[in-house]
């Protein structure tokens, strides 16, 4: 990455090597867009903009589902020398005016369905809406066609400098007002080394873009990606699509949060379950319990020979059916993912790595990768960065990814990065002999209980929830008590499965008082305490009689609408590119938050 100084300069390179070759579409390549019509559309979009006043150092709001005119736009920005940013499109209209004052953008490209929000949280600011004109605002083509055919677009890019801030990402919130964390071109250039160091990612790769822009997450591993690596990113503008849509991207990066994961894990499980046929789900069984016990014991002759006979029959297709088989990068992050979780999936051929970063690290810390990797930890720091620990145990992290600044906020800026250049995390972490690291919990929401032990909440939820994933949230709760409690969440699709078959009520109170339920539940509960100390160990807990649905007040950030429930298919799969397997994985959650609620004052204390 050290040719390109900016990521306009890495996009004109990159649409010159490849022209012909797709470089953004959609599920069944409804819309495609191929190198060479990406590199036009960005000069027309920017030739517009500019039209319309925009200009180096400006900022441009973004609030777009996931799809090709979300990189068209963001890029045109780019080469203006402006900085794009985007919204959560479950913010409230407070919200949204919040960051709109902070960014001090005239203009939002959206969509019409945004309109009305966007007029209720600013009225003054320029809409432009990328799928036609609607009442108060323009469309994106009259934008375009606005632009002069004088403007001197490759002057724009050229003045561009690595210094310059490429996009604001605005963190959740949940300790005060969002903070716009200003990222430099330079500061993702290190980002991209760091990726290109830990992973091979070659033109025409495909991801796929599923998270909101507004995170890190997806800027990072579908955006800017394809700019710099020239992969190929397939939108999915409604996240319930998703896991239809893998079997036709079949991605070589996928990212995802621990949600995610863990609802991929239950639907194969419960698939496998609900095979009808005796022998089929005997021998389904038999290859996932192979897979585990080669994992756990790879130097056994006799557990590889076992491994290869069900890797051919069950495992391979069943990669091919969740369409992972050719993916080099599956990651997850953004929260932590029980280690159960990893082993179901390095056990069926799918090995994902584990990342760890922040909004002010460009989103990427340390990582786990090819030939160095610790199940549990979050690997090892990237190329070029250092990380060490406080007195406290609080992690802290130096490199050349780190932000230049919170947008207008001096105070909060000193406050997290110090005159040495060290990010303070938040972070409570552990770094092995080898540097591996873990992360313990956040250092605001250790439990402190009424004997002064001290205790991670992360570690008693994951613990539970690991123990079966139809539990779908955990608050562990103790601070200044005598003994942890738990208050419990449900997953909605396995809850709708569990009605069916066991003739109950579908409604969450009804579940949640239901004597299956409770003792699912109390059997969760009693295995995850297997796995903790005695003072972790949870007492007693209460099921919660409803859902927590991403965008509602217990988790943050919101970041997107959980997909639905595909139908059910026959097991063991038949053939490697039929529809995904799984049945009831289907509400991927991709909020990566999680709360924490006072029984005395029923606040809520939330932590992405």
């Amino acid at each position: 990455m050290d040719e390109y100084p900016t990521l306009c300069a890495a996009f004109q390179d990159t649409a010159q090597i490849n022209p012909a070759q797709v470089a953004l579409r959609t599920p069944g390549g409804v819309v495609s867009v191929s190198w060479r019509e990406y590199d036009q559309r960005v000069r027309t979009i920017a030739a517009g903009l500019a039209a319309l006043g925009v200009t180096r150092g400006d900022a441009v709001g973004l609030m777009l589902t996931n799809r090709p005119e979300f990189h068209l736009v963001d890029t045109a920005v780019l080469h203006l020398g402006a900085l794009p940013f985007s919204v959560y499109n479950t913010s409230a209209p407070e919200q949204l005016a919040h960051v709109f004052a902070n960014a001090g953008n005239r203009i939002v490209v959206t969509e019409r369905s945004f309109v009305p929000l966007l007029r209720a949280a600013a009225p003054d600011l320029r809409l432009v809406c990328v799928d036609g004109a609607a009442d108060g605002a323009e469309s994106l083509a009259e934008v375009e066609a606005g632009g002069s055919p004088d403007f001197d677009f490759d002057a724009a890019w050229r003045a561009v400098e690595p210094d310059d801030v490429a996009t604001i990402i605005y963190t959740s919130g949940t300790t005060g007002p969002p903070k716009g964390v200003e990222l430099t071109h330079a500061n993702v250039m290190a980002v991209a080394q760091a990726v290109k160091q830990a992973f091979e990612l070659l033109p025409g790769d495909r991801v796929v873009s599923f998270l909101p822009s507004a995170h890190i997450a997806d800027r990072v591993a579908s955006h800017y990606a394809s700019i710099l690596f020239g992969t190929e990113v397939i939108s999915v503008a409604d996240p319930r699509d998703l896991v239809t849509a893998l079997p036709d991207a079949r991605p070589h990066l996928f990212f995802a949060v621990p949600r995610v994961w863990q609802k991929l894990q239950l639907g194969i499980q419960a698939a496998v379950a609900a095979e009808p046929s005796g022998l089929k789900r005997a021998i389904a069984t038999w290859a996932l319990d192979i897979g585990l016990r080669h994992l756990r014991r790879p130097r056994s002759w006799y557990l590889a020979g076992c491994h290869a006979v069900a890797d051919r029959v069950v495992l391979r297709r069943l990669r091919a059916r969740l369409g992972l088989a050719e993916v080099k990068v599956p990651a997850s992050g953004a929260a932590a993912i029980p280690v159960e979780t990893l082993e179901f999936f390095w056990a069926i051929g799918i090995p994902v790595y584990e990342i760890w970063g922040m909004s002010e690290t460009a989103g990427l810390g340390t990582s786990g990768r090819v030939g160095l990797n610790k199940l549990g930890t979050v690997g090892t720091p990237v190329h070029g960065t250092e990380v060490r620990l406080a007195d406290d145990g609080e992690l802290l992290i130096r490199g050349a990814s780190v932000m230049s600044r919170y947008r207008n906020d001096p105070i909060r800026t000193a406050a997290t990065i110090d005159p040495d250049g060290w990010v303070h995390t938040g972070d409570i972490g552990v770094i092995d002999e080898d540097g591996f690291v873990s992360i313990v919990d956040r250092k605001k929401e250790l439990i402190i209980t009424s004997s002064g032990k001290n205790m991670s909440p992360t570690a008693i939820e994951n613990a539970i929830k690991a123990a079966n994933p139809v539990i779908s949230q955990v608050v562990a709760i103790g601070d200044n008590r005598p003994y942890v409690s738990a208050l419990v969440v449900l997953d909605q699709d396995a809850m709708t499965a569990l009605a069916a078959a066991h003739n109950l009520p579908a409604t969450p109170s009804a579940l949640a008082a239901s004597t299956p339920v409770r003792t699912l539940v109390t059997a969760a509960i009693r295995a995850g305490n297997q796995k903790l100390s005695r003072t972790e160990q949870v007492k007693r807990f209460h099921i919660l009689p409803t859902y927590w649905p991403p965008g509602g007040d217990e988790l943050t950030p919101p970041p997107t609408t959980p997909p639905a429930c595909p139908p059910h298919s026959a097991w063991p799969p038949e053939e490697p590119g039929a529809a995904h397997a799984a049945a009831t994985f289907s509400q991927a959650c991709a909020s990566a938050g999680r709360a924490t609620v006072c029984l005395a004052t029923g606040n809520s204390r939330r932590s992405a």
